[in-house]
């Protein structure tokens, strides 16, 4: 019987930054379109935001659009990625926890979900193809050998 289809395999560096690379797009571009919807129609969105800490609903609501726009964009190119997950991170902690009540099963589950793609990335950083590779060189990057 042939189990190379069962035997583990190396994982390379190559694998780890295409991974990276489609987690980045994939995550970061499902989430600009909810951002794009809060900016451009802000008003309406406004009234029945959730208050978050107390901050008002347009605080928080913009809160959110930097968030879902403007994070999720510097996601995609790979760029100040680890600081640009961050508040990725807490929106969707707040999506699970504050607006559908832990309902990980349920429907807080796509926030679920997001939260764990994005901590995943947090821990590995951008990979080889992003722009803070690019600048900020091979430091950045999760291109070191794996065994």
């Amino acid at each position: 019987m042939n189990t190379s289809l069962f035997a583990p395999w190396r994982s390379t560096a190559s694998a780890l930054n295409a991974s990276t690379l489609l987690l980045r797009l994939i995550f970061g571009g499902l989430m600009i379109p909810h951002g794009y919807a809060k900016l451009t129609h802000f008003a309406e969105y406004q009234n029945d935001f959730m208050n978050l800490l107390g901050l008002g609903t347009a605080v928080s609501l913009s809160l959110a659009i930097v968030a879902e726009f403007g994070c999720s964009i510097l996601l995609v190119l790979g760029l100040f990625t680890r600081l640009a997950l961050v508040p990725l991170i807490v929106t969707a902690l707040v999506i699970v926890f504050g607006a559908h009540g832990g309902e990980i099963l349920g429907d807080g589950e796509h926030g679920f979900l997001y939260l764990g793609v994005y901590l995943s990335l947090l821990l590995t950083g951008p990979g080889q193809y992003s722009v803070d590779q690019r600048l900020f060189g091979r430091s950045a990057s999760a291109n070191r050998r794996f065994v």
